[in-house]
């Protein structure tokens, strides 16, 4: 089925299709109609089935003409915020309606004058958000469509209640549009204060991998970590690698000793620069760097197109964080890789992401790899592994990225 006859607009179908949106997906199919009826709408969905698509065409299509700010989306992160002004903006090319991007670590001016010039659609970070409604530059009593982007990195965040406080800043008579990958019980009570009799959608199963993802854990003694990430990036035919560490001081160590070994690489977590996170991703995005270490900021959401590996570093503390580490790679119907590096202590960890995903994840050793010997191995890991070289695609042997 094509965007045609969907209820959409046509400049909002032509905005789609010269993007190279051909067909709608299971998640658009489902929400275009709820949202245009003007019914609030609870929607989950794995990562990379085009939720953003399924919010911003509608929401275009109702809006129709510039009339001043009607609409706000609430993003946890400036990079997922960024991310989601430009695929209004690219959806809405055809059409004169205006969009403002509002996030704090960069001044205030400019986005000062946004607001001022009505943009009809904000798309925003709680904190700034917040800002300026205390500054009096904004109000909200004007918002029709309130869009609640993902929720469960929010609450993770703990931006929830900043949340409740911009909801009641809006007029109770509005549509509301929550999406979050997993509804826990915090969000679930959210849902009933700030919607009203919401449509629910869920598409795939909340607590499982992407099925275009292979994914392995790879048992190896703590001080020979890096050791086996260098030789699986040596021994993988790879495009590009997000490599997930659990602090920003891990990152930047990861990073610092990747670019020793001669890798381009990119670093991604809270305490760099606005610039640097934008020099980063799209640097990432347009193949400069080959590699990018980043922390959980880079997990939910970010949609970066070609990713053909992914590595857990440092296992996830939380299981739910696993699917979407792993979900970066995998999108819109390509197939993905992806390697956690497992040592003793984590234990409990992997035992609860298996859990979680209701998946025995294979254990692998990599071939010519010298192990030590850790108690990890005691668990019965190393007798049932296979080798390595079934999973990781090698091109023509062995190459070196180097």
């Amino acid at each position: 089925m094509s965007f045609q006859g969907l209820g959409l607009s046509e400049d909002v179908v032509h905005g789609a299709q010269s993007m190279g949106f051909l067909d709608p997906t299971p998640i658009q199919l489902r929400a275009f109609p709820v949202v245009i009826s003007g019914r609030d709408l609870i929607g989950s969905a794995q990562t990379g089935t085009g939720k953003t698509a399924a919010f911003a065409l509608p929401i275009l299509t109702l809006l129709k003409k510039h009339s001043g700010t009607r609409c706000l989306v609430l993003e946890p992160t400036r990079e997922l915020a960024m991310q989601v002004e430009t695929a209004f903006r690219d959806y809405g090319r055809f059409s004169d309606l205006e969009v403002a991007l509002i996030y704090g670590g960069v001044g205030y001016g400019a986005q000062r004058e946004a607001i001022k010039r009505g943009a009809d659609i904000l798309v925003a970070t709680p904190g700034r958000l917040l800002d300026f409604v205390s500054q009096g530059v904004l109000s909200l009593s004007g918002i029709q469509i309130l869009v609640l982007d993902e929720v469960d990195r929010m609450l993770d965040m703990g931006f929830l209640p900043d949340v409740r406080r911009i909801v009641e800043l809006t007029p109770k008579e509005r549509q509301t549009l929550l999406f979050s990958a997993t509804v826990p019980d915090e969000i679930d009570r959210l849902a009933s204060w700030a919607l009203r009799e919401p449509e629910k959608i869920s598409i795939g199963m909340r607590h499982s991998a992407a099925e275009t993802v292979t994914h392995a854990f790879y048992p190896v003694a703590n001080d020979q970590k890096f050791d086996l990430l260098q030789a699986l990036l040596v021994k993988t035919d790879f495009d590009s690698v997000l490599i997930f560490c659990r602090t920003k001081d891990g990152a930047d160590r990861i990073a610092s000793q990747l670019k020793h070994a001669r890798h381009s690489v990119a670093v991604l977590h809270s305490n760099r620069t606005q610039h640097e996170r934008v020099e980063a991703l799209e640097g990432f995005k347009n193949g400069r760097y080959e590699v990018m270490v980043a922390t959980d900021i880079a997990a939910r959401g970010i949609d970066i197109a070609g990713v053909s590996h992914v590595v857990n570093y440092d296992v996830p503390q939380h299981p739910e964080d696993y699917v979407h580490r792993i979900g970066r790679t995998g999108r819109a119907q390509n197939v993905g890789d992806a390697f956690t590096l497992v040592t003793a202590e984590d234990l409990p960890h992997i035992k609860a992401i298996e859990h979680f995903i209701s998946q025995k994840v294979p254990r692998l050793k990599l071939e010519d790899f010298t192990y030590k010997w850790s108690t990890i191995f005691d668990e019965g890991m190393a007798e049932a592994a296979v080798r390595a070289a079934r999973k990781i695609r090698v091109a023509g042997g062995t190459r070196n990225r180097r």
